[in-house]
This record gives structure tokens, sequence and C-alpha cells, in this order.
């Protein structure tokens, strides 16, 4: 028994079917040039609010770094963080103060095992200035290359 076929679909009368008014064409013609005229505008649009967005992070790193560098300002105005940055870094006291300087404070490093050096001597024949530039004058084995 043989299973029926579906029929064949007649797509050359389904095509000879469309048929487009003279406004169709015209509207579809108009919003293809739209896209082309409005294409590199958009992206140069999305580049430029990138390109801003950017550049006002870069802004607000450079107004926190300002701030902070105008408490440190502030803070030299103080005469006491002055005394406390003298005290600190170049290690001046007071009057009538006695300054202990601890030099070498760290912990002994640990004994490592030291290293075994060879016991057998090694020589080189020849001398070795001649050795250098007999190195620098002859040519390379091409064998050995390979």
């Amino acid at each position: 028994m043989s299973t029926p076929r579906p029929a064949a679909v007649n797509t050359r009368g389904w095509l000879r079917g469309i048929r487009f008014s003279w406004f169709t064409v015209v509207m579809f013609g108009v919003i293809v040039l739209a896209v082309l005229v409005l294409a590199p505008t958009i992206r140069m649009y999305t580049q430029q609010q990138q390109q801003i967005s950017k550049l006002q992070a870069s802004n607000d790193e450079q107004k926190a770094r300002i701030g902070k560098l105008d408490t440190q300002i502030k803070d030299w105005d103080d005469p006491d963080y002055i005394k406390a940055q003298a005290r600190d870094r170049l290690l001046y006291v007071m009057p009538g103060e006695t300054s202990y300087l601890i030099i070498d404070d760290l912990p002994p490093a640990p004994a490592s095992a030291p290293k075994k050096v060879s016991t057998k001597v090694q020589q080189q024949g020849g001398d070795w200035s001649s050795t250098l530039l007999r190195s620098m004058l002859e040519q390379p084995d091409k064998s050995a290359d390979h």
C-alpha cells in the first residue's frame, strides 16, 4: 500500500499573489534609508556615552584623591601632628627625654645545614684566553645541531 503524498505547494502562484503598492515600496525604502542614516549616529552616541562615563569615573577618583590631600594638609597645620611625625620619621625626642634605639631586634635566623662542597678538583685543559679566541673564530659544527 502506498502512503498518500501531500499536495505540492504551488510557490509560483503564491509569489504572484503577493502584490505591493507603490506606497508600501516607498515606505520600505524610507525605513531602509533611515536605518542606514541613523546607524552610524547611534553608534557614535553610544561610544560618546561610554567615554563620558569613563571620564566621570576618573573625575570621581580625582575628587576623592583631592579630598585625601586636603585632609593631609589640615593634618600638617596641627603642631601636635608635626611633632608626632618628627618623632616617628626623624627619631626626634623632646628636651629631657632619652632615646633608645634598638639595633638588630629581629630574632636570629635558624641555622641551616651548610651546602656540601665537592671534594673533586676539576681542571680545564688549555689556556682560557686561547679557548675563548678559538671559540669566536671557529665555525660551529652544523651537524651537532641536528
